[in-house]
């Protein structure tokens, strides 16, 4: 895993990272199933309930974009930009109090 080289972290350094934090006897394929059962509660509950809270790390939650007027870039021309959703996720204290 690389650190403080300005990359991000991708899903294999993150199962790496799993892998390494739940010891020795977690396989690779135990961390990445762990992670993914994380990632797919967090999304089915965004879904669902439109609010996750994760007490002492954040909270991802459903954003409403209003309809909107924007610019083509390519010719400069008014057009309408749709509604739309999107997930949003604001870290807690704590975890900003981290960094």
């Amino acid at each position: 895993m690389q650190e403080d080289d300005g990359l991000a972290m991708n899903k294999g350094e993150l199962i790496e990272a799993v892998q390494k934090s739940l010891g020795n006897e977690a396989t690779k394929r135990s961390a990445e199933d762990a992670l993914a059962a994380v990632l797919d509660s967090i999304a089915n509950g965004v879904r669902k309930d439109t609010k996750v809270q994760i007490i002492g790390f954040g909270t991802f939650e459903v954003k409403n974009r209003a309809a909107r007027m924007g610019r083509n870039p390519k010719t400069g021309e008014a057009m309408q930009i749709n509604a739309s959703k999107s997930v949003g996720f604001k870290p807690s204290s704590t975890l900003k109090k981290s960094l």
